[in-house]
């Protein structure tokens, strides 16, 4: 062994590429990946933050908010994924009311 840490996540395929980011606390951000490390702290360009609802602070609305140039702590990331080829589904799980 190196002793080298190296992070779960294989991040290096995404810089320079769109990246959604959900972050502790339930928000939620899209933005240009343009570096990381280990920690996994995030340095995101061009980011985009999704407003939570005020009457449901678990639900993101469509207003959105420019950030610019940011960088999110490693400890506080929940989720990375990428902004392309990614769909949202209903979900599968919810039943029906009459069932």
């Amino acid at each position: 062994m190196s002793g080298r840490k190296e992070t779960v996540l294989d991040l290096a395929k995404f810089v320079d590429k769109g990246v959604q980011v959900k972050l502790t606390g339930g928000r939620q951000v899209t933005g240009t990946l343009k570096g990381y490390d280990q920690l996994l702290n995030l340095v995101l360009d061009e980011t985009i933050e999704f407003l939570r609802d005020s009457d449901d602070p678990l639900k993101t609305t469509d207003q959105t908010r420019r950030l610019g140039l940011i960088v999110c702590r490693g400890t506080a990331v929940m989720l990375v994924s990428p902004v392309d080829g990614t769909d949202e589904i209903a979900n599968p799980f919810i039943q029906p009311d009459g069932a």
